[in-house]
C-alpha cells in the first residue's frame, strides 16, 4: 500500500477562502468542514465527514476556512481532486538556511602500506593561545576531487586527521569554529603532528563589511516599524530586544520561538536590530525596529516546511509586521509559499528573501517569486582578516570600487532586486557572537537598511495596509538603492545605504 504523505490544501487563491477573491460556497464549506473533522465534538462532524475520505488526517490549520496541513494516501489525493475540483492540493516541501556552504570531504584519504597514521593539528586562539574546542577542521590533499580528512577539535583544541604518515602537503585547509572566532583558511600548506593553526578572535569594534557601509546606527533608526524574522528562531541576547513571536512547526510549542540551536536566526536578527555598543556589543542597521521571531525550523536537523513558512507569514501579517526577513531557500517552486508571499503583499507587507548560495546558480525559490524582494550577497576586500575563509569568497565581478565584489557563492539572475553585505558579517549568536557568510546575511542587511529608510517616510508607512502600501514601500527602497557597478543580474538596483 502506498505510503501516506503530507499535503497542504488551499483555496483557489490565497490562504483563506473568503478573503482574497470570491470563492464558491462549496469550496469554503469544504475547507471549513475539514476543521470540524479535526476538532471532535462538533454537531457538523458527521455531515462533514461524508465529504472527506476516511483516511485523511488534519494535522494543522492556518484558517478555519483556509489552508490545512493534512496527511493522506495518494488514492485520497485523487479522490479529493475529483470530488472538490475548486481546491488546490500542494505537496509539502522544505527549505533550508541560506548560509554559504561549508567545505566537506567527499572522499576520505586512502592510506597505503607505506603511508599510514594520523596527524594532530592544534587549533588555538591567536589572542591568548587558548585551545579552540569543537571546531571542524577540513583538510584536502586533492581539493578538486574533495579528497582528504576532517575532524572536530577536542577539549585540548586537537583535531586528529587520518592522512597517513607524520607530514602531509595540503592543497587547502578550512577551520570552522563554533562562534567566537573568524574561520581559518590556508592554501598549499604543509602540516605535521603538532602544527598549530591560530584563529583570529572576534573583536566587536572590528570594521566588517556591514559596518564599513553602515557604521553604527543611532538606536532610533528604524523606529515605528515592525520586522518579522522567519527563521530558526531568535535566542535571547543582551544586544537584542524581542517583542514576541510564534513557533509554526507542527507538533512543537507555539510559544517556543527561541533559537532551535543552529544560531542562524539569532545572527540574522542582530544584523537587523542589535542594540549593543562596540567594543562590548554590536549594533545592527535598524536597532529601533520592533523585532519579532517566527520559528519555522524544527528542533534538531530538518528543513522548514512550506506549511510552516506560510503559517508564519500569515501570523506576521496579523501581528502588524511591515517587513519580513526570510534567509532561506533551496526548495522547489511552491504554490503555498507563493500564496503566503502574495497574502503579505496584499496586506501592505514586504517580504525579503535570500538569493541562495550555489556558486552563481539561478536565484533560488522563494527569492525567485515575482512578489519577493530578492537579495544577492556582496563583500569588500579589507573587511575581514587574512587567512580566513572569506578570502576564498572573493570573485569577479568587481565594482566601480575595485575592493567591492559579488561573493563567489551568491546566486544571481534577473529576479535579483538588491544586493546586501554578506561576506564576513559579525552578529549576535547564542552565547555570544559569530562570523557568518551567505545571502542569509545579505538579506537582513537589506531589511535593516529598508527599515531605516522607511521609518523616515511616514507618508508611505501610514498608508492603508494593502497592496498599494507594499508597492510604495518597494518603490521607495528600489529607488534609493545605488548600483555598485556589478550589473543588474548580480545586484538588481544595487546596495541600499
Amino acid at each position: 500500500m502506498p505510503a501516506r504523505q503530507q499535503f497542504i490544501i488551499l483555496p483557489p487563491r490565497g490562504l483563506q477562502a473568503n478573503v482574497v477573491s470570491p470563492t464558491p460556497a462549496a469550496v469554503e464549506q469544504f475547507l471549513t468542514s475539514l476543521e470540524f473533522v479535526r476538532t471532535s465534538g462538533s454537531n457538523r462532524k458527521v455531515l462533514a465527514a461524508a465529504r472527506v475520505p476516511s483516511d485523511i488526517r488534519v494535522i494543522d490549520s492556518i484558517h478555519e476556512n483556509g489552508a490545512k496541513l493534512v496527511e493522506m494516501s495518494p488514492e485520497s489525493v485523487s479522490a479529493l481532486r475529483a470530488r472538490e475540483p475548486g481546491i488546490r492540493i500542494v505537496p509539502v516541501v522544505h527549505y533550508f538556511p541560506a548560509l554559504a556552504p561549508r567545505m566537506a570531504v567527499a572522499k576520505k584519504f586512502k592510506a597505503t602500506a607505506a603511508s599510514t597514521g594520523t596527524i594532530d593539528i592544534v587549533v588555538a586562539s591567536a589572542g591568548d593561545g587558548a585551545p579552540v574546542t569543537r571546531a571542524t577542521v577540513v583538510a584536502f590533499t586533492d581539493f578538486d576531487a574533495r579528497v582528504g580528512a576532517q575532524a572536530k577539535t577536542n577539549a585540548s583544541g586537537v583535531a586528529r586527521l587520518a592522512l597517513g604518515g607524520s607530514s602531509k602537503k595540503l592543497e587547502r585547509l578550512y577551520v570552522y569554529p563554533n562562534g567566537g572566532f573568524w574561520n581559518g583558511f590556508r592554501k598549499n600548506f604543509q602540516i605535521k603532528t603538532g602544527t598549530k593553526v591560530a584563529l583570529e578572535p572576534i573583536a566587536l569594534d572590528f570594521t566588517d563589511c556591514l559596518r564599513h557601509f553602515y557604521g553604527n546606527s543611532p538606536l532610533t533608526a528604524g523606529s515605528g516599524l515592525t520586522v518579522g524574522v522567519v527563521d530558526t528562531g531568535i535566542e535571547p541576547h543582551p544586544d537584542l530586544v524581542i517583542a514576541g513571536g510564534t513557533n509554526t512547526v507542527p507538533g512543537e510549542d507555539s510559544n517556543d520561538f527561541g533559537d532551535n540551536g543552529e544560531g542562524h536566526g539569532t545572527h540574522c536578527a542582530g544584523i537587523i536590530a542589535a542594540r549593543g555598543t562596540p567594543p562590548h556589543g554590536i549594533r545592527g542597521i535598524a536597532p529601533g525596529v520592533k523585532l519579532r521571531s517566527y520559528r519555522v525550523f524544527p528542533e534538531g536537523d530538518g528543513g522548514a516546511s512550506n506549511f510552516s513558512i506560510a503559517k508564519a507569514l500569515d501570523r506576521a501579517v496579523t501581528d502588524g509586521c511591515d517587513l519580513i526577513n526570510m534567509s532561506l531557500g533551496g526548495g522547489p517552486q511552491d504554490e503555498a509559499t507563493h500564496s503566503a508571499i502574495a497574502h503579505a503583499r496584499a496586506n501592505g507587507v514586504l517580504v525579503f528573501v535570500a538569493n541562495g548560495n550555489d556558486d552563481r546558480s539561478p536565484v533560488s525559490f522563494p527569492a525567485a517569486d515575482s512578489l519577493a524582494m530578492a537579495v544577492s550577497a556582496m563583500g569588500r576586500k579589507g573587511t575581514f582578516p587574512p587567512k580566513t575563509t572569506e578570502v576564498d569568497d572573493v570573485a569577479a565581478p568587481f565594482g566601480k570600487d575595485k575592493k567591492d565584489f559579488v561573493a563567489s557563492f551568491s546566486n544571481i539572475g534577473s529576479e535579483t532586486d538588491l544586493t546586501g553585505t554578506g561576506v564576513g558579517i559579525i552578529s549576535t549568536f547564542p552565547g555570544g557572537y559569530a562570523v557568518m557568510d551567505g545571502t542569509s546575511m545579505a538579506c537582513p542587511s537589506a531589511v535593516g537598511a529598508a527599515a531605516k529608510l522607511l521609518s523616515s517616510l511616514p507618508a508611505i508607512t501610514s498608508l492603508p495596509r494593502n497592496e498599494a502600501r507594499s508597492d510604495a514601500m518597494a518603490k521607495a527602497v528600489l529607488d534609493a538603492a545605488k548600483p555598485r557597478g556589478f550589473g543588474a543580474i548580480f545586484e538588481g538596483q544595487g546596495l541600499l545605504v
